[in-house]
């Protein structure tokens, strides 16, 4: 099968960069008292349960030689009395921060969906939906852990070490020297396998990744799909990927078998050592009770070794997974209000290019000094060839990017000293590409207008011509749309897509192609609401159809980025150009 472009692996630097920490404790700042005091419940559930291995070398070595069983009873009541209150500080722990790692992660989706919300047209345009939506779920929940337990831990295991050594120092130096011994070997094996370990988990999370962006592109695209019959093909690129992810997984598994029994055994190793020394020296410095309590103390001592390598490779994968976060957070925000920039006040609908360049990229513009005024409640179309810049000139009015050279004025003010929230506010947006979303009709339509009553919702229905299907409908206005309108046609759609903005009372109206779904007939009794909702409103309607642009009050004919031609539908006829061949065309068609 042909290597298809989901099986690319994204690039992820592994290597430990302390600045991922520092720019982590911008969200972990506002819990450092939930955080201190987790640690503080951690470092005294460690101590406590390390006193568990001292009071059995007490038993041992003092009270049962001399069946003292006042002392025994007392040493297991305290026992028994530690290992309860563990559990109640881990339990207690746990809560705090299992409570605190989901703030946590809550603030950080907030961010990154308020930064997804601001950033450009072009960041999304660039980049496969389903490796977006990975950066926000899968890396976002890879921090859980790390948030809820594994800092804490850190800590917690640091200083069990600490107190480990301290335990068995006070004991017996010599037999710590000993099981000290095999450390080294130990750490050259966890050393090793923990670099295979890492780079079989970082393979799997790849596979996963991709498997998830294939799917999430499968899913929007499953009509594309069906209509091209191309069910099987896809079905074997999915296999394929699933395949992979199930190989690396099952690869990452068996590493993870090998580490631990090897681990088990130089940890055993190393006890046997101790108790060989033990003996060799029983009846000198060393009792039962001190190799009991020494045994006790190493397999103690290995656990909190395994765990801070466990974080540390957790630390390269997840800080890499945040280096994406942090990208993501970073990307610039070409489109942003200025300071001080001010409030669009409620405007009349008077708009002026005046020398405006634009492009997408340097050295390839789009718009070439444009040029024009329009007076409020003027109708404007605009038409050309594909690709000529007319779509780019409603979407620098909108603000949906911002202009190389020139200035656009609304009401005389220049839009670039305008907050953007006030201009959209105020300029209604009508795409070719309708989207609906997951709710009720009524609440699509209300979309732009939280505050509209039911009845200036159908109202706004009415308008143009979307009442009689709605209310088809079983449930009426309260049918339950699936994603993107689902189940209606795409005239359907395009006719609640025009409530939508006509609900919002825009003083400016732009329709780009927003007819083009919709049939004859239905145009036509949409023209009809439309001549009167566009009364009083300045519009912009981008069209091919003669019968949607014949009636505007002037025309403008765009070519390579300029206004070749402007002018009413007689005037432009009687021009003989552009325009007119573009309308006898349609007229050869039509015959």
């Amino acid at each position: 099968m042909a290597r298809n472009k989901f099986d690319a692996d994204e690039e992820i630097e592994q290597k430990f960069n302390p600045h991922i920490i520092k720019r982590l404790f911008q969200w972990i700042k506002p819990y450092r008292k939930s955080m201190i005091l987790s640690c503080i419940i951690m470092l005294l559930a460690s101590g406590i349960s390390l006193t568990s291995p001292w009071l059995t070398k007490k038993a041992i070595d003092e009270a049962i030689p001399t069946k003292n069983y006042t002392m025994l009873f007392i040493l297991s009541g305290i026992m028994l009395l530690s290992t309860f209150v563990v559990r109640v500080l881990l339990a207690q722990k746990l809560k705090i921060m299992t409570r605190v790692a989901q703030k946590i992660i809550v603030e950080i989706r907030r961010d990154v969906f308020t930064k997804l919300q601001a950033l450009p047209f072009s960041y999304f345009d660039s980049r496969p939906h389903g490796k977006i939506l990975i950066r926000v779920v899968n890396y976002v929940n890879s921090l859980s852990d790390l948030l809820s337990n594994g800092i804490i831990q850190l800590i917690s295991d640091l200083f069990t070490l600490v107190i480990i050594i301290c335990f068995m120092i006070s004991i017996d130096v010599k037999l710590t020297l000993v099981s000290m011994a095999v450390i080294p070997v130990l750490l050259v094996v966890l050393i090793g396998m923990k670099k295979k370990q890492h780079e079989a988990w970082k393979q799997e999370s790849y596979k996963r990744s991709n498997l998830t962006a294939y799917l999430s592109e499968s899913l929007n695209g499953m009509k594309v799909t069906q209509s091209f019959a191309r069910e099987k093909v896809n079905q074997g690129i999915f296999d394929e990927l699933c395949d992979k992810c199930k190989k690396v997984w099952i690869r990452a598994v068996n590493i993870n078998n090998v580490i631990w029994p090897v681990v088990d055994n130089l940890s055993t190793f190393g006890v046997a050592l101790v108790y060989l020394a033990g003996i060799k020296w029983l009846g000198a410095s060393v009792t039962i009770g001190t190799l009991v309590a020494f045994a006790g103390y190493i397999w103690r001592f290995w656990a909190p070794i395994q765990n801070l390598g466990n974080f540390y490779n957790s630390m390269v994968t997840t800080g890499a997974y945040v280096e994406r976060i942090f990208e993501l957070l970073d990307e610039p925000e070409d489109i942003t209000d200025r300071p001080g920039a001010k409030e669009l006040p409620p405007i009349r609908g008077h708009v002026t290019f005046d020398n405006v360049n634009f492009s997408y990229e340097p050295g390839n513009p789009i718009l070439k000094k444009v040029n024009f005024t329009i007076t409020p409640g003027m109708s404007v179309a605009i038409v050309g060839p594909t690709g000529a810049g007319k779509t780019t000139i409603v979407n620098l009015l909108s603000r949906f990017y911002n202009a190389d050279d020139g200035k656009i004025l609304i009401d005389g003010i220049d839009i670039q000293e305008l907050q953007i929230k006030s201009i959209r506010a105020q300029v209604g947006v009508m795409l070719q590409d309708s989207f609906l979303f997951s709710g009720t009709i009524m609440e699509n339509i209300r979309y732009g207008r939280l505050d509209a009553t039911d009845e200036e919702c159908i109202a706004a229905a009415k308008s143009v011509q979307a009442d009689e299907f709605i209310r088809a409908f079983p449930d009426g206005y309260n049918t339950v749309l699936s994603a993107n309108g689902g189940g209606l046609s795409q005239g359907q759609r395009q006719l609640i897509s025009f409530a939508r903005v006509l609900l919002s009372d825009p003083r400016i109206l732009i329709l780009d192609e927003a007819t083009s779904s919709v049939d004859t007939h239905t145009e036509k009794q949409l023209q009809a609401g439309l001549n009167e909702l566009l009364k009083g409103r300045t519009s912009f309607i981008i069209a091919h159809r003669l019968s949607t642009i014949r009636n505007s009050d002037v025309i403008f004919f765009v070519d390579h980025g300029e206004i070749v031609e402007r002018g009413n539908h007689q005037e432009l006829l009687e021009l003989n150009g552009n325009y007119a061949s573009m309308v006898q065309k349609q007229v050869n068609v039509c015959d």
